[in-house]
């Protein structure tokens, strides 16, 4: 029986991609990274799975128009993450301006409900709430997309040192936040 063909690396896939316009390779690349991506995209959204989905496929539309700008810098996937996290954003400015345009307040992003969660994701999600947006990101990035703190800093285009010191911060008050909780002192959400 003959052994399975070897798998392709990432970066074999995008050399196909680069020298042949190799859809097939390409189209192997999303199927590696979607679920992950999506993921990650989810919780930035709130759990909004139609934006999260929709910021995913922008991110792959934009990373097949942009793939010769790929500099082998960083992982395939932390560059799909800069280029979601980059989709993201103009998404928030754009709802920004919309409501900044009509004048009104925006609306609280959806939540799972609370049958869906533990107590301990509750209270994660609780905590995370107290972090301002440089804090959020950074533990996104590095916590639950598992990116170090190099590959979260060109994630999200910021200096190294303010990778760290978000961390730091974030720690601090959701350690804080989640010790209010364990002592009973926490606010209700």
């Amino acid at each position: 029986m003959p052994s399975p063909a070897p798998a392709f690396s990432d970066n074999d896939l995008i050399g196909r991609v680069l020298l042949s316009d190799d859809r097939n390779a390409f189209a192997e690349l999303v199927r590696r990274h979607q679920s992950a991506l999506r993921a990650s995209l989810r919780k930035m959204t709130h759990g909004n799975i139609e934006l999260s989905d929709d910021i995913a496929q922008e991110t792959f539309i934009l990373a097949w128009k942009n793939i010769r700008s790929f500099r082998y810098e960083a992982k395939f996937s932390t560059w799909l993450y800069r280029i979601a996290f980059n989709a993201w954003q103009s998404e928030i400015r754009k709802k920004h301006e919309l409501t900044m345009d009509d004048e009104q307040m925006p609306e609280p992003e959806p939540q799972a409900p609370e049958s869906e969660r533990t107590g301990v994701q509750r209270d994660l999600a609780r905590a995370m709430v107290d972090l301002n947006d440089g804090e959020r990101n950074a533990i996104l990035q590095c916590y639950y997309n598992d990116l170090s703190h190099e590959e979260a800093a060109f994630v999200l285009g910021i200096p190294l040192g303010t990778v760290k010191t978000n961390i730091l911060k974030a720690k601090e008050k959701m350690r804080a936040r989640l010790t209010a909780y364990q002592t009973g002192q926490g606010v209700a959400a």
